[in-house]
């Protein structure tokens, strides 16, 4: 999938379908010139469901529908013949993906398993026909009830995308390059802030078959969780992952400062993010010599004390396994 085809976010206009009405017929037939009333009820709207479905990635193929609106129930008949009812809309999305009501920001559902379904807006219920009105008081019943009308909204569609491991890290500290190596995802790779705006997933396939999903988060920014730059369309991925994988520089000034920075981000952004299982890999080792490693090597000791940490290097294969093993090891 290319980073264009990669939509995580979608505004749409929602229509549930009309109730149809209740039918005032009379029923007339030949040597039967007062039958009473037969109308039939009418049938219900059409609701607008969203569906999850596990093997869609992306919002991408709702990016240009705008409006959506399910059918009008039909209308109830003679004979006591109800209208049939409203053909629903379906709309489906992938796992992960939070339904917001667009005017009041608030979270209507969140759908996780696939097959979920949550009815977005109720379609109106079908109008009473007269012969739901006949008693022994009212024999003759000439009216009947119209349908409930449909219900109106917009909605907003957010994704967050579901892994075991979230890469987390400055702008250009390497995670597409990580992610490459250790996975056959193909993400933008180039010398620049910002290459990758939008998340990428990759599989690691890890010793005897077994496999674990590692999400490339778009690199973050010092303010991110107010919402500077694009900060909070990158940061509500990692809500999700079970593992965070903070990824910093070998070359960097001050390395638990830049991992603190980071933290502080999330923390910002959603206190609960702390409680997630963390693991720091200092990358760009094949960089330092053998002394220089081991002076890093002790400062992180003091400073990392209750997070463990790993030196590898993407470009040189150094470290990668060890990485691997202590993922897996976290995730299970």
């Amino acid at each position: 999938m290319t980073e264009g085809n990669f939509v995580d976010y979608v505004k749409i206009h929602i229509t549930s379908g009309n109730g149809g009405k209740g039918s005032a017929h009379l029923r007339r037939e030949k040597y039967i010139p007062k039958g009473g009333p037969d109308g039939g009820n009418g049938g219900r709207g059409g609701h607008v469901v969203i569906k999850a479905n596990k093997n869609l990635w992306t919002l991408f193929h709702l990016k240009f529908k705008r409006h959506i609106r399910a059918e009008h129930g039909g209308h109830g008949g003679k004979q006591n013949s109800t209208g049939a009812d409203g053909g629903d809309q379906y709309i489906e999305v992938p796992l992960g993906t939070v339904i917001r009501d667009t005017d009041t920001q608030e979270i209507l559902h969140e759908l996780t398993d696939d097959q979920e379904v949550y009815i977005a807006a109720k379609g109106g219920r079908g109008g009473m026909g007269n012969t739901f009105y006949k008693s022994a008081t009212n024999q003759t019943p000439r009216y009947a009830q119209s349908g409930e009308e449909g219900i109106e909204k917009n909605i907003t569609l957010e994704l967050k995308v579901l892994a075991d491991v979230g890469l987390v890290g400055f702008p250009n500290a390497g995670k597409s390059t990580l992610l490459s190596v250790v996975t056959a995802a193909k993400p933008k790779i180039a010398d620049y802030e910002f290459t990758t705006l939008k998340p990428n997933l990759g599989i690691v396939k890890y010793r005897d078959y077994r496999t674990f999903v590692i999400a490339d988060i778009p690199g973050i920014i010092e303010g991110a969780a107010e919402g500077k730059g694009l900060g909070h369309r990158f940061l509500r991925h990692i809500e999700r992952n079970s593992t965070l994988l903070f990824l910093i520089p070998s070359d960097t000034k001050d390395i638990k400062k830049e991992y603190d920075i980071l933290v502080d981000e999330l923390k910002r952004y959603n206190p609960e993010l702390l409680d997630k299982e963390r693991l720091v890999a200092i990358s760009k080792c094949d960089m330092l010599d053998d002394e220089l490693q081991e002076d890093i090597d002790n400062e992180l000791k003091a400073d990392f004390k209750d997070v463990p940490y790993v030196f590898i290097s993407s470009v040189a294969q150094q470290g990668l396994q060890e990485l691997k093993d202590k993922l897996w090891d976290m995730l299970n």
